[in-house]
Formats: structure tokens, C-alpha cells, sequence
């Protein structure tokens, strides 16, 4: 049963290994990922926004009126209805920003689990699951979890899973192993990581050579 446990803990950080070793492959800017959540998700939020200033605006302008205070309390003397309700306006956009902060990382975790060939359904749940009793525990775990974009087959450049062993296009072996371990290495490997095989003298020995005419 021990083996069993080190041979399962070895092989999830093996397949975490390979995966980080993959992700740093991804070259990843702000401006393309943000593009990936829907366009309507930010127009909801601006509108939302604005409706809300409106909203803060209006009860603190009408707070006189009805015979209540103006918020905050402090700027509530005669005179300063402008400056409070500039105040108001500040907090109103703090909490819009923290808001549509989730929003749009919700939003972006849905698209990019799909991209992926992750369950974009199930992560979106779980992520508004650990909303209320873990904060954004949720949004860490995917980060810490999700799976490395789809990447060019080394062998004929077509797109395949980072969860293909080989390519459903060439048969290229996609999880290569030391030619003396026989353990799975990364493609990014220069030396095994298990016994130090030299594995950039391997490919250079296995690389078809050019044929004298």
C-alpha cells in the first residue's frame, strides 16, 4: 500500500512538473488575455457602474430634502453636498473596481479553462462556490491547477493537448522518456532530472542524418 502511495504522490508531481515546464512555454500578454472574456460581460459592468454613481449620486443630492444626512456625516455642513458626494462617487468606484475585478477573472477563467480542454462549467462553479466562505481561494487552485494551452506538434506543427501522449496527426511521441531511465522527461529537458542522461547527445544521435550525394 506504501508503494502504491509513493508511486501515485511521484507520478501527480511528475505530471505538475511537465506541466509548469509547459506553461512557461506560453507566452502570455494582458491585452490578448483580457480580449478572451466576452465583450458583453464588460459592457455589463460599465453599465452597472454607471447606474450605481447615478443611484449615489441622486440619494446624496436629495438627502437634504428628505430631511436625512448627507453621506459621509463629516461633509454633511452646508456647502459641502459637492464635495461629499465626490467622496461618495470614490467609494462607490473602489468597490466597482474590487467588483469588477472577480467579474472579469470569473469571466476569464471560464474562457480559458475552455481553450484548455478543462470543464469551464465545473471551475466557474467551484470559483462562485469558495466565493462567500474562502474569498478567491478558488481563482489560486485554477491558476495553481489548469492545464498548459494547446502547443504546435514538435514533428508536423499541428495543435494538440497538453494531455496527448502522442499526436493524433503524426504519432509523434509526445511524453518522451531517457533513453536510459526509460523515465518521462520534458521536452525542454537538457539533462534527465532522474539519472543526469545527457538528453540533447541522445536527439543529436537519433536526428536523421544528411545523406552524402
Amino acid at each position: 500500500m506504501a508503494d502504491y502511495s509513493q508511486k501515485v504522490t511521484s507520478s501527480f508531481n511528475e505530471r505538475m512538473r511537465l506541466m509548469r515546464v509547459r506553461r512557461k512555454k506560453e507566452k502570455l500578454r494582458f491585452a490578448e488575455e483580457f480580449r478572451i472574456i466576452p465583450r458583453w460581460v464588460i459592457v455589463l459592468v460599465i453599465v452597472l457602474f454607471l447606474i450605481a454613481q447615478a443611484i449615489a449620486l441622486l440619494v446624496n443630492l436629495t438627502a437634504p430634502e428628505r430631511g436625512e444626512q448627507v453621506f459621509p456625516p463629516e461633509l454633511s455642513g452646508q456647502g459641502h453636498v459637492v464635495l461629499a458626494s465626490l467622496a461618495l462617487a470614490g467609494l462607490v468606484t473602489l468597490v466597482g473596481i474590487f467588483f469588477a475585478a472577480f467579474v472579469f477573472l470569473t469571466a476569464y477563467v471560464n474562457r480559458d479553462a475552455a481553450r484548455r480542454g478543462m470543464n469551464s462549467a465545473l471551475w466557474t462553479i467551484l470559483i462562485l462556490i469558495f466565493l462567500p466562505t474562502w474569498g478567491l481561494i478558488g481563482l489560486v487552485i485554477y491558476f495553481l491547477m489548469r492545464e498548459p494551452l494547446p502547443y504546435p506538434c514538435p514533428q508536423c506543427g499541428a495543435s494538440v493537448s497538453a494531455r496527448f501522449n502522442f499526436c493524433p496527426n503524426c504519432k509523434c511521441n509526445l511524453q518522451p522518456s531517457c533513453p536510459q531511465c526509460k523515465r518521462e522527461v520534458a521536452e525542454l529537458d537538457k539533462f534527465c532530472p532522474y539519472c543526469g542522461n545527457d538528453l540533447a547527445a541522445g536527439r543529436t544521435e537519433l536526428a536523421p542524418q544528411p545523406s552524402n550525394l
